[in-house]
């Protein structure tokens, strides 16, 4: 967690850098490197043995991305890091549909859903199962999708996605678990989730 100035800095560039001023991304990059690979740690800790992306490939190709949009209002460093996590998520589920559409008959890419916490058992799912299902849940319910993707995705606890989205903890405690069952059963249905496999 970083001293309170330091956040008031990002805070700061990251205002500077939505208002245009292209060097203050330059100088945002060491204050914020640290916080993405530990989301980019998260999320290849989920993904299969031998991927062929790593933890400090994920951040560069998630951070391109980041560059390469156009500038906007950053509200707060949680903010900025829910994107990353976003973008690190998109990065994650393009490289596995690539790599289905060129090796076709190929072992979907999985992940597993153990930090999810309260699922009926251990399991992980097809990436882009999820992918399809986070739209689905994002079409009917955007706030649930959004607590997904900070809590999971981005790693933020629940007194930091109250923060984010303006909502009481117990709120946020109440949606995530709801959420959860729903992605449970929305992959379920796809046939998508699946037992662990042998400890290794």
């Amino acid at each position: 967690m970083p001293a309170p100035e330091a956040d008031g800095v990002v805070t700061d560039l990251l205002r500077s850098w939505g208002g245009g001023d292209s060097d203050a991304l330059r100088r945002l990059v060491p204050l914020v490197y640290a916080d993405l690979r530990q989301i980019a740690a998260r999320h290849m800790r989920r993904e299969r043995h031998g991927h062929t992306l790593d933890v400090t490939g994920l951040v560069h190709e998630a951070f391109l991305r980041l560059a390469g949009q156009r500038a906007g209002a950053w509200e707060n460093r949680h903010q900025f890091f829910s994107v990353a996590a976003r973008l690190m998520r998109r990065v994650l589920v393009d490289h596995a549909r690539r790599r289905q559409a060129i090796k076709r008959g190929a072992a979907p890419t999985v992940l597993s859903l153990e930090e999810m916490g309260g699922l009926p058992e251990p399991a992980v799912v097809d990436l882009t199962a999820l992918d399809d299902a986070m739209k689905d849940l994002a079409a009917f319910d955007l706030r649930k999708s959004q607590i997904v993707e900070l809590r999971f995705f981005g790693g933020l606890s629940v007194e930091e996605t109250a923060e984010e989205l303006a909502l009481s903890p117990a709120t946020v405690k109440r949606e995530w678990a709801v959420a959860r069952a729903w992605l449970h059963r929305a992959v379920n249905a796809r046939g998508a989730l699946r037992a662990p496999g042998p400890p290794r």
